[in-house]
């Protein structure tokens, strides 16, 4: 009889701490190429890099870095599309103790300039292709730089971008990289001048930014603990699945999102395991990724979606799919059973729990929103309105409690205390406990849309519609939709209405929003109902727009 999940966990820790010290983000890298340098790290379009090759690119970059001036707990913003260069980016800042900030690479002007100011990166490092926006945001803001001190805007506000001197970030793009120079035989021989800085666990190692319940993004602070903690938390459940390091890992999902990082970046890393990187989610480029031969598929519901619309994609050497980010459809399961007669595993997490909560490997007769036991070391609560705890298979609000729990809300003391009370976090989803122990996720207490696995809030799309002087009431609802999830639907209160307004409005959002948060749909009214505390009533909405 093979190891217990808990054993294989309490193993898992052990073996990362020969020395009775912690093993740190920054130090994670430098752990693969003592391990595994030989073995392949990364296959990407025209290029195989080892954990030698990796590990020298990214002492490179902690160079580069350094010679910028960065130092321990700064912050170094990465604004890149999947490639290596998202990783060298990314082990280079934690190398020398930076904190990392990767970000969502579809977000507007308007937004990325409100994450710049939140987060003061020392560094942006950004791709050629995005570089235009970076560019754009630095010189539509230059005239205010170094004018004030900082100070965080609403989203909508004007305000200078500035890191810890106020000033504007250090852009660096391509030429940053050196894919000239040949691994030598001892990168850190080669690199003698490059110092890894030590982390103490609960250190700062990443902010990620998602969308707030107050209109404007909060920056989750995740620690060298946290990030360690859940990372060996997936290994110790994939283990019991077989998970070994010659495992091939498939990333087709956006790496500034926490779940591609935990799954395609510390994941593969800890074990030596290779990553089979896809740009972005498009059928030639997942074809082509393919045929690579992977053996671990992660994605989304509509990925899934996709996949089933293609009909012949080789998945053959794919031996576990897994689900996360949203609900997955039991159409869409269906679907892909029947046409490759293959399971796809659910999962639940948040960014705030590192982020992943439970997956279910084991049941292939579970119903969607059944998504397992906790991985070990997360211990799940549902309580009532008044934060009792509630007995077995009773809905309730889910909390759940770990090591893998964030710090808090960057900048966001208030919204912070919100949500994490004695060491417990508050989830705002709907859940229940079986007697067995396997977490079922009901549905969402937080007013949230998910769309393709994004996170959308409806006040940040509000926030947006109230700035038009047009629009004096403004409530946005999600609709389901088969493939996508959920899409924003707004409706709006409008004075003097004016023809084409609906895509007047539109247009206005997306000039300030990411494409994906633009409602699908503006429906302008004389007035919007409200309810008996004098809020807009998004009950009757939702049933306007059946």
């Amino acid at each position: 009889m093979g190891l217990s999940e808990q054993t294989l966990f309490e193993n898992i820790q052990k073996a990362c701490m020969p020395n009775g010290a912690p093993l740190f983000a920054g130090r994670l890298l430098q752990r693969a190429y003592h391990n595994f340098a030989s073995s392949l790290a990364l296959i990407a379009p025209s290029q195989r890099i080892t954990y030698k090759d990796l590990y020298f690119r990214a002492l490179l970059m902690s160079r580069k870095l350094a010679a910028q001036g960065v130092q321990k707990n700064d912050r170094v913003m990465i604004l890149y599309e999947n490639s290596p260069a998202f990783y060298i980016a990314y082990f280079g800042a934690w190398q020398l103790g930076a904190v990392c900030v990767p970000v969502n690479t579809f977000l507007h002007e308007r937004e990325l300039t409100y994450i710049v100011n939140d987060a003061k990166p020392s560094v942006l490092i950004v791709s050629r292709a995005l570089k235009p926006l970076v560019d754009s945001m630095l010189s539509t803001r230059s005239s205010t730089i170094n004018s004030a001190p900082f100070d965080s805007p609403r989203m909508g506000e004007e305000a200078p971008l500035c890191n810890k001197e106020h000033a504007a970030p250090i852009v660096l793009s391509e030429e940053a990289f050196d894919w000239e120079t040949q691994t030598p035989e001892n990168p850190e021989a080669a690199c003698s001048d490059v110092t890894l800085q030590e982390l103490a666990p609960d250190d700062l190692c990443v902010i990620l930014y998602t969308s707030g319940t107050t209109g404007t993004p909060k920056g989750v602070m995740l620690s060298s603990r946290n990030v360690m903690t859940n990372v060996m938390q997936c290994f110790a459940r994939f283990t019991i699945a077989g998970l070994a390091k010659e495992e091939r890992f498939f990333c087709v999902l956006p790496l500034f999102h926490v779940f591609a990082q935990n799954v395609c970046l510390w994941l593969p890393t800890l074990i030596g395991a290779c990553v089979i990187l896809v740009q972005k989610i498009d059928r030639k480029l997942i074809l082509e990724g393919l045929n690579e031969r992977p053996t671990i598929f992660f994605g989304v519901p509509p990925l899934y979606g996709l996949l089933c619309l293609m009909k012949t994609a080789p998945l053959r050497s794919v031996k576990i799919f897994v689900s996360g980010a949203d609900m997955l459809p039991d159409k869409i399961r269906a679907a892909f059973a029947i046409t490759y007669g293959r399971k796809i595993c659910t999962g639940y997490g948040l960014s705030e729990a590192s982020p992943v909560v439970a997956f279910n490997l084991s049941n292939n007769n579970a119903a969607t929103y059944v998504v397992g036991q906790a991985l070990q070391g997360i211990t799940c609560q549902i309580r009532d309105e008044n934060g009792s705890a509630l007995p077995a298979n009773t809905v309730g609000t889910l909390w759940i409690k770990g090591n893998n729990i964030m710090m808090g809300y960057y900048n966001s003391p208030e919204a912070s205390a919100v949500i994490l009370q004695d060491g417990w976090l508050n989830t705002g989803d709907l859940g229940s406990v079986d007697l067995d122990g396997n977490l079922a996720i009901r549905g969402r207490i937080k007013d949230i849309i998910i769309h393709k696995g994004f996170n959308i809030y409806p006040a940040e799309i509000e926030n947006i519609l109230m700035t038009h002087p047009m629009v004096f009431k403004a409530a946005v609802i999600g609709q389901e939709e088969e493939m996508a999830g959920q899409v924003p639907v707004a409706f709006v209160a409008v004075r003097n209405r004016e023809p084409n307004m609906e895509q007047l409005l539109r247009k206005y959002c997306a000039n300030n929003l990411a494409s994906y948060k633009v409602p699908r749909k503006i429906v302008c009214l004389d007035d919007l109902p409200m309810n008996a505390t004098g809020k807009i009533d998004k009950k009757q909405l939702l049933t306007m727009n059946e």
